[in-house]
């Protein structure tokens, strides 16, 4: 009994370290060739979500629509900043540009065409979400989108912004 106690201390540990884990640092571009260090990403201080998709995946495409409707809202009620990281391949990565500016959609866009950065993260699936409070560390993670999860993404970080 002693040793499972001793085992799910330790497995509570990882989880916590990797929910407290500052972002890796990764080379990447944004949308317009300017060069991006993934571990200098900030947000003045304030909380920021980053959201992988790709330009074919719908569920991905279906979130980022969802945000931008309610996007000016979230920013002017807690200055939270989306940074959406395409991980479309170089071969798709033209389709990126079209995508955004067809949506309207006022996130900072990076592109990971390697998935460079989401290996480091550990992604194994898109759409996937992240919050990052005021000092750079990730409070939050989730996989999949359902109609809606946007609301439980700006309930986190209205506790973020409150703390």
């Amino acid at each position: 009994m002693k040793k499972f106690f001793v085992c799910a201390a330790f497995m509570l540990f990882g989880i916590l370290n990797v929910i407290q884990a500052q972002l890796p640092s990764v080379t990447l571009k944004d949308i317009n060739g300017k060069t991006v260090n993934t571990a200098e990403l900030s947000n003045d201080g304030k909380p920021f979500i980053i959201d992988f998709f790709a330009t074919w995946c719908k569920p991905c495409n279906r979130e980022l629509k969802a945000i931008h409707e309610v996007y000016a809202d979230w920013q002017e009620e807690t200055g939270v900043k989306v940074i959406a990281v395409s991980i479309d391949q170089a071969q798709n990565i033209n389709k990126v540009r079209p995508l955004v500016d067809e949506n309207g959609w006022e996130y900072e866009v990076l592109l990971d065409p390697n998935s460079e950065f989401k290996r480091a993260l550990g992604i194994q699936m898109i759409p996937y979400t992240l919050i990052v409070d005021g000092n750079g560390k990730i409070v939050y993670k989730h996989n999949g989108y359902t109609d809606g999860a946007e609301e439980e993404l700006i309930e986190k970080v209205r506790e973020l912004v409150a703390e």
